[in-house]
């Protein structure tokens, strides 16, 4: 989402004009696609796991992993660069090393890793994007897995070359791969955006069709009620 901080308040208040103008789509080709569980997913009887995936705008991906039954919370933020561009506006310019990110921590007792991927690569993004999502551009909005762990990097990598072998896209999977580093939150202001401006134009055309495909495609894995970082 190419919008800085001080027009963020501008952007809600104009969906109320424009939103109705609007064609409600989504821009991720092979959303809403139903895709084989891994193959490979080892299980974890630890109490939690975390996750930290990249796939566009920060703001879609929190809204719909806060929706998956098993999550604990969802933070978005930054990974892939160092501490000191971690902030909006640098990463926003594209040559940080950075990607906007979703930090998922999780009961593998009620949700893998696998199936977490299982809605990334289905109804979270289009995986098969390279530097964008939808209307964004640039590297920060690339496809991309954090790997918290060696299980989780091994599992990554055999899911991947499963699908592609599968030719379940029509293109390649674009998705990164590399050990997490570390992961750093994002402003305030981007936390629970999506639940906190449902009527913007821009969450309404990128981001809520994401979270009603999570419904219908994977109703077993949605939870009605999302959790979210500021718990009301």
């Amino acid at each position: 989402m190419s919008i800085k901080p001080l027009y963020l308040i501008m952007a809600a208040a104009a969906a109320v004009v424009f939103a109705p103008q609007l064609v409600s789509r989504t821009y991720a080709g092979d959303l809403n696609k139903e895709i084989p569980a891994a193959v490979s997913d080892p299980a974890n009887t630890g109490l939690t796991e975390v996750a930290v995936l990249a796939g566009g705008c920060f703001w879609g991906q929190q809204g719909v992993f806060a929706h998956v039954n098993g999550v604990i919370k969802v933070v978005s933020g930054y990974s892939g660069g160092g501490k000191q561009t971690a902030n909006y506006d640098q990463v926003s310019t594209g040559t940080t090393g950075h990607a906007e990110s979703v930090q998922i921590t999780f009961d593998p007792r009620k949700v893998t890793f696998g199936q977490l991927l299982r809605i990334y690569f289905s109804v979270a993004h289009d995986p098969t994007e390279v530097n964008r999502q939808g209307p964004d551009e640039g590297t920060q909005y690339r496809s991309e897995i954090f790997a918290a762990t060696p299980e989780q990097e091994a599992t990554a990598r055999a899911y991947i070359a499963q699908l592609d072998a599968a030719h379940i896209f029509a293109a390649p999977i674009a998705t990164k791969i590399e050990p997490l580093k570390a992961f750093y939150p994002a402003e305030d202001y981007h936390q629970d955006y999506l639940f906190e401006n449902p009527n913007a134009a821009y969450i309404r055309v990128n981001d809520l069709p994401k979270i009603a495909a999570l419904k219908r495609v994977w109703p077993d894995y949605y939870r009605e009620k999302p959790v979210l970082v500021a718990q009301k």
